[in-house]
């Protein structure tokens, strides 16, 4: 039986990696968990272990092809190949354009090969079996060969009616990029094709009567009018609309939101703030506090730390807490493991070096597994108030924001002026109710009020 091999997801808003280098060759005996290939994106380069044990029979993918989320890239199997197997095809350079390649960017046609049916998931990729109904063919249109096009060029072509026959390519080997299909839809020269039937289409003898999508307004050449921009989605962009539709589906999710007077933990970090500065090389923000005041919530209510399983929850006993970081094209959650073994500054030294891997794009694989609560600080962009989104296989979501001075009424019914901040749960309605969620924010709020933590 052989067994197809896929472009693993490298984190959750990663919608495509690339081959960096092949571990094993065609012909070559591989274990399971084995590292078969090494695999790089924008955010992570890691290596995927083989999913099963067995000969490598065939690489779908050569070293430098960009392919899409769960594109076959090897296969498997329990005898070594035949002699008759093609070598794998040679990567050619990528398109000109800043178009998606959420599919190959190689343009090379390789032989037609047999299509999988997918039905289980394996470590470092999803695992099929081979099955027998011949490949589906790729769009015609070059010169003595087939024509390629990307998911990018093709749903424009579709959204604005381009024939991409006639349009001329300028990328590679006369490949149609996203330019040249904004070029054809801005002067209006590429002819509409047929439109195909929509959903709820009418049948009449002979023909199907489709009802027909209404037509999107022509876009004007720059310069001229108000045209609105049109924008393909970046392939981050694409994953992360598909994580968070995902869990806004799934995940019955409900929220609270408490007050924190942390006027105490201002006055206690501004005393320390200079010798840290001095020791560690760089400034010591409030998010290492924060993160203690959540450990502190979490041994309060351990079903925070949880996951769902459908007929039963699972309760982590370790503490590997995700961190969202913002990048220039998106956002990306890694992983600080252990956090309860941590002190203040050995958690503002781990989450130093997780933001500088994140942003110079070095994360591993290990970097954005795992997590079993999220925390967000969006005070650090300003936000004073919000309402995170749970993510898929946690039970729970905490914001810390912005800390702003404000007047507040005190105890003994003054009026005097306070560092404020709020603090915001999502949890997942499935796992606890509000009155486990108020109680994680009450532990919370006592945390960052009265405790003062020592800094080593």
């Amino acid at each position: 039986m052989a067994t197809v091999v896929k472009m693993p997801q490298l984190g959750e808003s990663v919608a495509e990696g690339t081959i960096g280098r092949w571990l094993k060759q065609v012909g070559d005996r591989v274990a399971r968990d084995e590292p078969l290939v090494e695999i790089q994106t924008d955010k992570v380069n890691a290596e995927v272990p083989s999913p099963i044990g067995g000969f490598l029979q065939q690489i779908l993918l050569p070293e430098g092809t960009t392919a899409a989320v769960k594109t076959d890239m090897a296969v498997i199997g329990d005898e070594p190949p035949s002699g008759d197997v093609a070598p794998p095809p040679e990567a050619q350079p990528a398109a000109q354009g800043p178009e998606s390649s959420a599919t190959l960017r190689s343009a090379a046609a390789r032989p037609p090969a047999p299509t999988f049916s997918y039905d289980k998931e394996a470590a470092g990729g999803v695992v099929g079996h081979r099955g027998e109904e011949p490949a589906a063919a790729q769009p015609d249109g070059a010169a003595g060969g087939k024509r390629f096009y990307t998911p990018v060029v093709l749903r424009m072509a579709e959204e604005h009616g381009v024939d991409l026959a006639k349009v001329q390519g300028t990328g590679t080997m006369g490949r149609v990029t996203r330019k040249d299909v904004e070029r054809a839809i801005a002067v209006g020269a590429a002819a509409a094709p047929p439109s195909p039937p929509a959903r709820g289409f009418i049948k009449s003898e002979g023909a199907a009567a489709a009802i027909a999508p209404p037509s999107p307004p022509a876009r004007l050449p720059e310069g001229e009018g108000s045209a609105d921009e049109e924008r393909a989605l970046t392939p981050m962009r694409r994953a992360i609309a598909d994580h968070m539709s995902r869990a806004r589906t799934e995940i019955p999710d409900a929220w609270s939101l408490v007050e924190v007077d942390v006027s105490r933990l201002v006055r206690y970090r501004a005393s320390v703030l200079q010798d840290f500065l001095n020791r560690e090389g760089f400034e010591l923000t409030y998010l290492p506090f924060f993160v203690k005041a959540v450990l502190a919530g979490l041994r309060a209510v351990p079903e925070l730390n949880a996951t769902w399983a459908g007929d039963h929850i699972t309760v982590h006993r370790q503490y590997h807490l995700g961190f969202a970081v913002s990048l220039q094209n998106g956002l990306i959650v890694p992983v600080l493991r252990d956090v309860d073994r941590l002190s203040i500054a050995g958690v503002a030294r781990a989450l130093r070096g997780l933001v500088q891997k994140a942003r110079g794009g070095k994360l591993t694989l290990d970097d954005l597994q795992g997590a079993t609560f999220t925390v967000n600080n969006p005070g650090s962009l300003g936000s004073i108030m919000s309402q995170p989104i749970v993510p898929v296989g946690q039970a729970g979501i905490v914001t810390m924001e912005a800390i702003v001075k404000r007047p507040v009424v005190t105890a003994d019914d003054a009026i005097a002026v306070r560092s404020m901040m709020y603090s915001c749960l999502s949890f997942d309605h499935r796992v606890l109710d509000g009155a486990q969620a108020l109680q994680f924010l009450r532990t919370i709020r006592e945390q960052l009020e009265t405790v003062e933590y020592p800094i080593y």
